[in-house]
Order: C-alpha cells, then sequence, then structure tokens
C-alpha cells in the first residue's frame, strides 16, 4: 500500500482508504459480523484512513468502526461527519448547539475523548457564506473535542469557497471516471493550499465495477433503489447522478482499458490515483474480499497518456453533457 500526505497537518495515509457507508446502511442487508471482517481485511491490506458519519445507519457505523479500534492494535485515523441529522437540513441549523451535540454523540459512538477529523456533512450552500459555522468548528479544536476539521460537498464551487477559511483542513469530494470536474481548478487550488482531498463515490455506486448490468435489482432500502433522482439526497451521490442506462453503456467502452488480471473497478481506483492533489480514495466494501481487492489497485501501474486520453474521450462523449455542468 502506498501513502500520500493529508494536506499539512502531518498525517500519511494510504492512498487507498475505507469509506464506511455501506456498513452502516442505504446500500442494502449487510450483517455486521460481515462488515467486521470487512474492516480487518482493509487494516490487514495497509489501509490507515477510515472515513464514515454519525448518520450511516444512525451511528452503527461508527459504533462498528469503534469495535474496530477494540479488537486491534493498529494504529488508523478515523474522520466521520456531522450535520445530516439536522431536520430539516437547512443553515440555521448549523449552529453551536448542534454541531457541539452533534459531535459529543460522535466521540461516544466512537469511544474516544477526541475525533480525528470532523466534516460538516455536505451542508446548504449558504453554509459556505456563514464564518460564524468555522468558528464554532475553530472553537471545537480549542476544546480538544476534535482534532481537525473539513467538509464533505456536493459541489465545486462549495469546496472553492470552504477552502478560503483557514481552519478547513480537508474537502470530500465525488471524483471519477463520470464526475471530472473536481480535476479541474479545484485540485490545483488545494495543491496550492495544501488541502487534502478525500475522494468518495469513486465507483459511481458500483457502476464502475463493471457488474451491475440492465436488469439488476437493488433492495429498497438501497439508495440505488431510492434515490436515482434525487429523492432522499442529492441525486449526485447515486451513480455520480448519471443516468443507469447511459452509464452502462460508458462502462462497456471503459472495460478495453483495464489491464490483464486486474478488474474494472481497481481500474477506475487506479485512475484516480493519477492526480497528485488526491489524498485518499475512499471504496466501500461489504466484505474481505471487495476491501483487499480495493486496496489492491494501489499497486498497478500507472495509466498511459493514451489510456488517460481514452477516458477523456468517453467522458465527453457520453457524461459531460449530463453532469459536468451540475456538480
Amino acid at each position: 500500500m502506498k501513502h500520500r500526505a493529508f494536506g499539512s497537518i502531518g498525517w500519511e495515509v494510504s492512498e487507498i482508504s475505507f469509506g464506511a457507508w455501506a456498513i452502516g446502511g442505504s446500500w442494502g442487508g449487510q450483517s455486521d459480523d460481515e462488515s467486521m471482517a470487512a474492516l480487518h481485511a482493509a487494516l490487514d491490506a495497509g489501509v490507515n484512513f477510515i472515513d464514515t458519519a454519525d448518520v450511516y445507519g444512525d451511528g452503527r457505523s461508527e459504533r462498528l468502526i469503534a469495535r474496530l479500534r477494540r479488537e486491534r492494535s493498529d494504529s488508523f485515523h478515523v474522520a466521520t461527519k456531522a450535520g445530516r441529522r439536522l431536520s430539516p437540513h437547512d443553515a440555521g441549523g448549523y449552529n453551536e448547539a448542534n454541531l457541539t451535540a452533534f459531535i459529543e454523540r460522535s466521540l461516544r459512538n466512537l469511544e474516544t475523548e477526541s475525533l480525528d477529523l470532523v466534516q460538516l456533512h455536505c451542508p446548504p450552500w449558504e453554509v459556505y457564506y456563514m464564518p460564524e459555522v468555522f468558528e464554532v468548528m475553530d472553537k471545537l479544536v480549542s476544546a480538544g473535542k476534535i482534532r481537525h476539521y473539513g467538509v464533505s460537498v456536493q459541489k465545486v464551487e462549495e469546496a472553492l469557497k470552504a477552502i478560503q477559511y483557514p481552519g478547513v483542513q480537508s474537502v470530500q469530494v465525488i471524483f471519477n471516471m463520470f464526475r471530472h470536474r473536481p480535476g479541474e481548478l479545484f485540485f490545483s487550488e488545494a495543491k496550492r493550499r495544501n488541502v487534502a482531498v478525500i475522494v468518495r463515490v469513486p465507483l459511481a455506486s458500483g457502476l464502475l465495477t463493471g457488474k451491475l448490468k440492465k436488469d439488476s435489482r437493488f433492495a429498497s432500502d438501497d439508495h440505488r433503489q431510492f434515490n436515482r433522482h434525487g429523492e432522499a439526497f442529492d441525486q449526485g451521490e447515486t451513480f455520480s447522478g448519471v443516468d443507469y442506462e447511459t452509464g452502462l453503456a460508458a462502462v462497456e467502452e471503459l472495460r478495453a482499458l483495464a489491464p490483464p488480471g486486474a478488474s474494472l473497478a481497481q481500474c477506475a481506483l487506479r485512475w484516480i490515483l493519477m492526480f497528485d492533489a488526491v489524498s485518499c480514495v475512499i471504496p466501500g466494501a461489504r466484505n474481505p474480499q471487495q476491501a483487499a481487492d480495493n486496496a489492491a489497485a494501489s499497486e498497478l501501474p500507472p495509466f498511459t497518456e493514451s489510456e488517460m486520453a481514452a477516458v477523456r474521450r468517453i467522458y465527453d462523449a457520453r457524461i459531460r453533457p449530463l453532469v459536468h455542468h451540475r456538480w
């Protein structure tokens, strides 16, 4: 496993890390035993950064990570998120009382006295223009409740605004073969300011694994069933906002880029690592084999210039008109 600097805070994190949304919920049924096996396999493969949120399974994901800490002596960093427990989820709710309560709950779930990294969880756009919110986060750092904070964003514009606040140490953003726009201005600005970049939804909700088919079916509690058009949260979180059948057609073209012995999923992860502004990628894993396969992408050879150009051509022809202007 290769490691990368995590912005300016001194961490060296595994470039393939672990996204813990799927072990919490909204991806169909999942047993805690299988989730724990996946977490252990990730650590065995060299992963040392795990991303979760207080709303993943209403704290279930955080509590599983706390159990992992009890069961392993390995040192690893945990990033969680706060804000999406608000109902309604509006900018006014991002106040000191609510944020402090969310942090206290995550401290209990993760069984720790200080959280490594807390990210504002895709807050409404108005929050990025409310300096008082970021002052609250600074106070929580000063109080020792959190060590560092960042943001998880939907749009590139939000990321560019967020990194103007000096306390923002990281930005989590969707970036993959179906979502190229962050790789333009935002990545260069993040590098200039030495802000860490966490890439989520790297496999476009499974589309970029190449395993989904036109007749694939998803459970009623799987967001790929209930959020295809943004019914529950931002549409861009599901299949990266790409129409399902359009995504399947693009995947058929991308298959040719996977080197012998590697899966399309591993190829998609390795493509993201071609961008040096990226600190880590956080694919999910629901079982040990998925965790091991994800980690192995770190060892694949780099893309050639012609292969990078091929991905751009497929994106420009099939995907860009659907998503590039939206996120």
